[in-house]
């Protein structure tokens, strides 16, 4: 491989977020040309060269390249160079194993899972929803509590919880208490793998499966998957706020399917994806209709002083909350809680231990002291003014856009919601954007089949100063192009509305 075709992937480096880590940035790019441009079997030119191309040390070439040659992307051979592979193609050498003549497999309940909206594969760059400001946490304090708490006398952490950490439960009563109004007792909170694991912890001990899950649409669909993967059944109702021009507010209670309903599951105080306020009241009127078993909500964007619209009541039989840590400080953690009915906590706590075990005691550790210390509140306070003020530029731009109806008011969560014209192929624009390497989701994947809304979400964690401000100007450009495309309205009909004012 010569060093001018190397061009790419110099321009592929520079166009990575300058928030993240040059190693993170090398990566991602390496990986972008090996999947995209390079063919199998290139020979990638000499360390050196490859540095002095890009401007980095060789430790961080090396650790990029190490970090590939671990996922399978690329293969070296002592002294004798780099090349690119594929994971799944036979190490040099080897014979290539024969494709299954017949696929194995998968239960009906898997099919289901992976025929809908899933995870993105890219969980970096511009825009890309559900990722807070990993860049900026305070990753030098986390390593030293590692260092604290790691110590001989602190052996037990090494083992295996029993009901979760003591003193974390003890701050995530606390710090509940400070910034949600929840009066909980310690007994009421279990601890958690993030928030994926508290919801299926639910759908586990509170319903059998063909059950019925009611959601809002549209939904989160990390929830939808897990609920469905659990073999309970999903019934969507639209959801509309009070500010959603485009039709009545409330739910439309005609999409409330016969039957009992096992669970009610909405999005804490801040809806996913539309990123604007819930409504407790909306919330209220469903549940009397459909007098759902037991209520769970999800604290998915925790977002200021809203505790208000919440339906969890720690004195209730039938309410629950789960939250995570994740969207707060950086998804890696995957520690969350689950705070359940008095009644619920010792049989809860005893099915988590017998069908997930417990453990990750030092990572408890860590966060507790972390929390007592009053780290999370202070980065708590100043992220959130942060992810307000580059939503107000977010906002601000795509608002003249035409063909976009309205954009979720600034808010001080990571993600904002733009909604288009309905006769606009939201997933044909997502596609379009990700080869400008500007990572949305669509919306209507996660809306039910009689909510016709189209969109995107968006998340603002990944840049901040300059580079948002420039990311954004780009992302209004391509937007603006895209959207006057003829392929991307449906039926080819042409783009109706005017600029939001």
């Amino acid at each position: 491989m010569e060093l001018a075709a190397l061009e790419p992937l110099i321009e592929c480096y520079r166009r990575q977020s300058e928030t993240l880590g040059k190693q993170v940035r090398l990566e991602q790019a390496l990986l972008e040309m090996i999947r995209e441009q390079w063919p199998v079997g290139a020979r990638l030119p000499p360390h050196r060269k490859l540095c002095d191309a890009l401007g980095v040390a060789r430790n961080t070439l090396s650790l990029a390249i190490k970090s590939l040659i671990d996922e399978g992307y690329l293969h070296t051979g002592q002294g004798q160079g780099t090349w690119t592979r594929r994971p799944y193609a036979a190490r040099p050498g080897s014979a290539m194993p024969e494709a299954s003549p017949v696929p194995l497999p998968l239960s009906t309940r898997a099919h289901r899972v992976l025929g809908g909206q899933g995870a993105s594969l890219i969980q970096s760059g511009a825009f890309v929803p559900g990722i807070p400001d990993i860049a900026r946490f305070p990753m030098r304090k986390w390593r030293q509590l590692y260092a604290s708490v790691t110590v001989p006398h602190n052996a037990l952490l090494l083992s295996y919880s029993s009901g979760g950490y003591g003193p974390l439960k003890r701050e995530i009563r606390d710090f509940l208490r400070r910034w949600r109004n929840i009066d909980c007792d310690t007994q009421q909170i279990i601890i958690t793998e993030g928030t994926h694991h508290g919801i299926e912890l639910c759908a586990l001990a509170l319903a059998d499966a063909g059950q019925q899950v009611v959601m809002e649409s549209p939904c989160y669909w990390g929830a939808r998957n897990v609920f469905l993967a659990a073999g309970l059944e999903t019934r969507q109702i639209p959801w509309r706020p009070v500010s959603d021009t485009t039709g009545e507010a409330g739910h439309d209670l005609t999409a409330l399917a016969k039957g009992p309903v096992q669970i009610a599951y909405f999005t804490g105080s801040h809806h996913y994806p539309l990123s604007v306020p819930t409504s407790r009241c909306d919330k209220l009127a469903l549940c009397e209709v459909c007098q759902p078993a037991y209520i769970l909500e999800d604290d998915y964007e925790f977002s200021g002083d809203d505790h208000g619209e919440l339906l969890f009541d720690p004195d209730s039989g039938n309410r629950l909350l789960v939250g995570s840590f994740s969207k707060l400080m950086f998804p890696g953690l995957r520690l969350g809680y689950l705070v359940v009915p008095r009644a619920l906590a010792g049989p809860m706590n005893r099915l988590r231990s017998e069908v997930f075990r417990e453990g990750r005691m030092l990572d408890q550790a860590v966060l507790a002291q972390f929390i007592a210390d009053g780290d999370l509140d202070a980065w708590y306070q100043r992220i959130q003014r942060d992810y307000l003020g580059r939503q107000q530029v977010v906002h601000d731009q795509l608002c003249q856009v035409k063909g976009v109806i309205s954009v979720s008011p600034p808010s001080r969560g990571i993600s904002l919601c733009v909604q288009f014209a309905p006769e606009i192929d939201d997933k044909r624009v997502a596609q379009l954007m990700v080869k400008e390497h500007l990572i949305v989701r669509p919306l209507s994947p996660v809306c039910s089949a009689n909510d016709s809304r189209r969109g995107l979400v968006l998340g603002v964690g990944m840049l901040a100063g300059d580079s948002l401000v420039n990311e954004v100007a780009r992302l209004r450009r391509t937007l603006e192009s895209i959207l006057s495309m003829r392929d991307i309205r449906l039926g080819g009909t042409p783009l109706g509305g005017s600029p939001l004012r």
